[in-house]
């Protein structure tokens, strides 16, 4: 009996002792190293450079093309069924996403809304990365099915019968085509759409082709001025790196509380955050197969391994006729990377404001923040492609330190209120 009583005891000493080393945190170094610093504020909102240059797009940064953008934004008119607008899946009160597992627009589709706050920092867009603009980027939805569902020639007669739109149009890109001639320029057209739409589009004389599909990729540029503008504002954590770098220690140590203070630190070191999730943004807007399954149901999807091979087919990506940047400014087109070693590879989504992008990852398959920490600290082996992440081996308490940390990434929008509703 006393044999095991002795047992039991030492088994209760060895898995408390393990439970202590899983749940009590550790004691938080003093201060952060020079090195830490350093890297802190590459991560402060405050060193956000200025907007790139949108080299294809002739009117990226003309005002007249925002209001314009900021028009066709909520016209639901731009669906074939007059109920779906951009601002249907990119909801202003949630930071430009909708808090959905997938789109839905028409019909629900196959890809979580990646959000548009700060989007135009990147040269390539959606999770595969299968456009190499803003502005091209803004000209899917509309020929898909899945969203808007409308087609090339109705939203080119969009804008030719509107007034305002018409006027719009002409200050920015000159005359629209005469378009009431319907034997050229039927009501309804496009090479993307169904056979009947296609039918009509390959009768149009290849002049009035490139006419209308010059009608609509300006109207992407207008889209894309009006969506450079939405930024995003400080953070809780923003505000802690501008205590440190105005060394106000006072301030500094009331604006992260122990815990969130001690995610950061698991998040520039030990768990490897900052190795993707880089810059202001907190994105490196890379591509990397992180071993994310599949949506129920649909096969795994190769990612950057097709998403690049449909850019260089597309014809509105930079090097394209509809472009209005030189061949020589389409660097990042002509020499990306993406082939077979970037099978499974998706693109780094920005960590801020992850409080409204809920659920997580290409199709929504990771509902809480928790689930996506728990994803990474397994590291389990890829479906498909080589899983470049490995286990991190976090405890317990370091996980729920890292959670803390990440919602601190939670601010306002840098945009003024007017251009987060529709205009009247």
């Amino acid at each position: 009996m006393r044999l095991f009583k002795t047992i039991i005891l030492s088994s209760m000493i060895i898995l408390f002792g393990y439970l202590g080393w899983q749940y009590i945190p550790a004691p938080l170094p003093a201060q952060w190293s020079d090195q830490e610093l350093s890297l802190l504020q590459s991560l402060w909102l405050e060193n956000l450079p200025d907007l790139p240059p949108d080299t294809g797009n002739a009117v990226a940064d003309n005002p007249v093309a925002a209001e314009f953008g900021h028009h066709l934004f909520f016209d639901t008119r731009m669906s074939v069924t007059g109920t779906i607008s951009c601002a249907s899946c990119h909801l202003p009160e949630h930071h430009f996403t909708d808090q959905l597992p997938l789109g839905v627009g028409l019909a629900t589709g196959d890809r979580n809304t990646m959000g548009l706050v700060g989007a135009a920092y990147s040269r390539w867009f959606y999770w595969d990365g299968r456009k190499d603009s803003l502005w091209s980027q803004a000209l899917e939805p509309l020929e898909n099915p899945l969203e808007h569902g409308t087609n090339r020639m109705q939203v080119v007669h969009l804008i030719h019968k509107d007034k305002t739109y018409r006027g719009l149009y002409e200050t920015l890109f000159g005359a629209l085509p005469e378009l009431s001639d319907q034997a050229r320029f039927p009501p309804s057209a496009s090479p993307l759409a169904s056979i009947d739409l296609q039918a009509a589009w390959h009768n149009m004389h290849p002049d009035d082709q490139h006419a209308a599909s010059t009608v609509f990729a300006n109207i992407g540029k207008a889209l894309s001025a009006y969506q450079r503008l939405l930024l995003p504002g400080p953070s809780r954590f923003d505000e802690y790196v501008a205590g440190i770098t105005q060394e106000n220690k006072l301030r500094q140590s009331s604006l992260l509380e122990r815990d969130e203070t001690a995610g950061l630190r698991l998040f520039i070191n030990k768990a490897q955050c900052a190795d993707c999730h880089n810059g202001p943004l907190l994105t490196n807007n890379s591509f990397h197969n992180t071993a994310i399954l599949s949506a129920p149901g649909v096969l795994p999807a190769l990612g950057r391994a097709a998403g690049l091979r449909i850019a260089l087919d597309d014809p509105f990506n930079c090097l394209g006729e509809f472009s209005d940047a030189d061949p020589s400014q389409c660097a990042e087109l002509r020499f990306a990377r993406g082939g077979d070693d970037m099978i499974g590879a998706q693109r780094t989504a920005s960590l801020r404001n992850l409080a409204h992008s809920a659920p997580y990852m290409h199709a929504g398959q990771i509902a809480t923040l928790r689930d996506v920490i728990n994803h990474y600290n397994a590291a389990d082996i890829a479906v498909i492609g080589h899983n470049e992440a490995k286990p991190l081996r976090l405890r317990a308490v370091e996980k729920r330190q890292l959670e803390r940390f990440l919602n601190t990434l939670n601010g306002p929008l840098a945009v003024s209120d007017n251009w987060l509703q529709a205009p009247h």
